[in-house]
């Protein structure tokens, strides 16, 4: 997914059901110099999906004991 992030950030956001961001994504993309912030802003919510994903199972985790 990180490549796909990297390579087509707009494709990143729709697979994760971001359709708006996707959209406002493409936008940006359209041009060359707006391809480099968005694939950073895709790997940027990606790795933040990621982050927030790992808390919440910690969370629940703890919750159980």
């Amino acid at each position: 997914m990180l490549i796909i992030a990297i390579i087509f950030p707009t494709l990143s956001f729709f697979l994760r059901g971001k359709i708006l961001t996707a959209i406002l994504c493409f936008l940006l993309q359209i041009t060359i110099i707006g391809w480099i912030p968005a694939s950073i802003w895709a790997v940027l919510s990606l790795q933040d999906a990621r982050a927030e994903k790992r808390n919440k199972k910690l969370i629940k985790a703890m919750n159980r004991k």
